[in-house]
Parts: C-alpha cells; structure tokens; sequence
C-alpha cells in the first residue's frame, strides 16, 4: 500500500527561496518583463552583448529588489504600503458648523 505524507502547508502562503506571496508575483511578472523586453531589442536590431548585458542587470537588479522589499516589508508590507498611500490623511468639510448639527428641511424621510 502506498504511504503519502501529510502536507503541513495548508492555510499558509506560498513561498519560495525565501519569497512570500506577492513577492512571488513581482518577481515572476518582472522576468518576464525582462524576457519580453531582451527580444524585442534583439529582433529589433540592438547588439548580442548590449542585450545580454541588460538582460543580466536589469534580472539581477531586480531579484536584488525583490528580495529587499521582501526583507525589509514582510508578507503584506507592500499590501498595507499601498493602502497608506490610498487612504486620505483627513477629511475636509466645508459645511458650516451650525448646519452640521441642524435638520435639513428640503431632504424627504424614505
């Protein structure tokens, strides 16, 4: 009878070498951005080792970056990063004071 071992991952995120989650989406997303963009110079006339050249920097540049917002953000760091920058810092009303507070007659009750 065959024997399966028991999978100790369920409900965590996906990791890899030390990528959690999002991290693996940038990361990924990014090398193939990179592939896509060394062809398009290549078939467009561009030289081998000026290809090859960016090809390593820009991949290496980005795995480098990718690791450090990992390090440095966590998990959902870059998710809760995001969110700061949507969310507004206060909220501006330019109603009067007194209006605030009193009964709008002109609005019907549903």
């Amino acid at each position: 009878m065959a024997e399966y071992s028991i999978n100790k991952g369920i409900g965590r995120s996906p990791e890899f070498k030390g990528l959690k989650s999002m991290y693996l989406f940038v990361f990924a997303g990014g090398l193939l951005a990179v592939f896509v963009i060394f062809v398009v110079m290549y078939m467009a006339g561009v030289g081998q080792w000026t290809c090859i050249a960016f090809g390593v920097l820009s991949a290496s540049l980005l795995v480098w970056g990718t690791f450090h917002l990992n390090a440095r953000f966590g998990e959902y760091g870059l998710m809760k990063l995001q969110a700061r920058g949507s969310h507004p810092r206060y909220i501006i009303n330019r109603r009067a004071f007194f209006r605030l507070f009193s009964r709008n007659r002109n609005t019907r009750s549903v």
